[in-house]
């Protein structure tokens, strides 16, 4: 267990990729909160899933579009929790659509939620992270290369963040604390489905012709994490099946 008696909060971490992060740091040892906007139900059924691995887990409901919000729910995190080691920026939505068509309520939706969120999230966590912390935030394969029209908006606010991680890495360095990005590519979530309607064209995209699943995003994150990656900051690692090779 690598990350045994570490103290973790993952951002939307109620369902899809969020939720097996959740899981896989619990599995690794770590208490974990979770941050979720409306789905209690599944927020309640992930916290169930880490109790019964024998770690504690909380559900803090808050909308990563709420400034305010995003600020409590850190401290009420840290407070739950006794402390905090890794933050995971997951929390995020997407909106495609060609930029002629696109709604300005969309767009704004999408810097609140994708750039904004993580960076206010970011800063509301560096007064509980010390020496060893981690924050790790969950970008896209479609930040290095955007293969469809539609996605423009989309990929712009997930590149933004690998801007964002490089500084804050320069920034955390000096204080022992870690900053990455993870950018998945076609994950096997409810809101993603393997067989759903973007299904074949996704996956003719991966050099391994399949989606992943949620849990190979956790074991990434789980070793951006840990102490075997003290000397990793600022990268970005890609776990999307080779579709970007």
């Amino acid at each position: 267990m690598t990350l045994a008696g570490k103290k973790a909060l993952v951002t939307g971490g109620s369902r899809g990729i969020g939720a097996a992060i959740a899981k896989t740091l619990a599995a690794e040892g770590a208490d974990v909160a979770i941050t979720y906007e409306k789905s209690k139900d599944l927020a309640d059924a992930v916290v169930s899933g880490i109790k019964a691995l024998g770690r504690f887990a909380v559900a803090i409901q808050a909308d990563s579009a709420d400034i305010a919000a995003i600020a409590a729910s850190v401290d009420r995190a840290a407070a739950e929790l006794g402390g905090l080691d890794i933050l995971v920026n997951n929390a995020g939505i997407i909106r495609m659509n060609n930029l002629a068509d696109i709604a300005i309520d969309d767009i704004q939706a999408l810097l609140d939620i994708n750039v904004r969120g993580p960076i206010v999230t970011s800063k509301s966590a560096l007064s509980h992270l010390k020496e060893g912390g981690s924050i790790i935030t969950v970008g896209s394969f479609f930040a290095d290369r955007v293969p469809y029209g539609g996605l423009g908006v989309y990929a712009a606010t997930k590149s933004a963040l690998t801007a964002f991680s490089q500084g804050l890495a320069r920034e955390l360095g000096p204080k022992g604390i870690t900053a990455n990005i993870v950018q998945p590519g076609s994950i096997d979530t409810d809101m993603n489905p393997a067989h759903g309607p973007f299904g074949d064209p996704m996956r003719q995209l991966t050099a391994s012709g399949r989606f992943g699943a949620g849990t190979e995003i956790g074991h990434a994150v789980a070793y951006l994490a840990s102490d075997k990656a003290r000397y990793v900051t600022g990268t970005m690692l890609t776990v999307d099946g080779g579709a970007n090779a």
